[in-house]
């Protein structure tokens, strides 16, 4: 059977957070001058894919002259080997060239409901601005907001996104 009831809306679900996750074992690649037509991504992705690379984040941007920035992200010990692959296709695609960060590290904030909540991505961009970090990809889903940032500042990240989403408070609470 079903059981009807009345909502309480403060049990509704709430934009909470309830972690922070961190990857430093990732690398970004990006290929620029990327023509921007029809099935430019499986292009470029295909490859990567049959060389049993895995890819975690992409961002693709329109440019000018039907160009586009195409990046990704991989894991750090398949950089080399996927830069490889990249630049037997820019040269298939007539695109530009390949470019690419070791140096990166990807932080995310987790909870339920993020997406369909205003504000918890501009909280999080906010914290990270506040402390003069630099966002260079970000990612949602509806658990995640993602973020990868220059890796020298993780461990700052971090702390500020702990502050901000005040979970040194919820983990103090829980304690005691």
């Amino acid at each position: 059977g079903t059981l009807i009831t009345f909502e309480d809306e403060n049990a509704m679900e709430q934009p909470v957070v309830s972690g922070i996750a961190f990857n430093r074992d990732e690398a970004k690649l990006t290929i620029s001058g990327v023509p921007d037509t029809p099935g430019s991504a499986l292009r470029i992705l295909k490859p990567v894919s049959d060389a049993n690379i895995e890819v975690d984040m992409i961002v693709q941007n329109v440019g000018e002259d039907n160009k586009t920035a195409f990046t990704f992200t991989v894991h750090r010990n398949d950089f080399k080997r996927a830069q490889e692959v990249l630049r037997g296709v820019t040269a298939e695609l007539g695109a530009g060239e390949v470019g690419g960060d070791t140096k990166i590290a990807k932080v995310s904030i987790v909870g339920v409901g993020m997406r369909s909540h205003a504000g918890v991505a501009t909280k999080m961009f906010e914290a990270l601005s506040n402390e003069g970090i630099n966002i260079q990809m970000i990612s949602t889903s509806e658990i995640k907001i993602s973020v990868v940032i220059d890796e020298k500042y993780l461990e700052l990240a971090v702390r500020a996104l702990h502050s901000a989403f005040e979970l040194d408070k919820a983990g103090v609470e829980e304690s005691a």
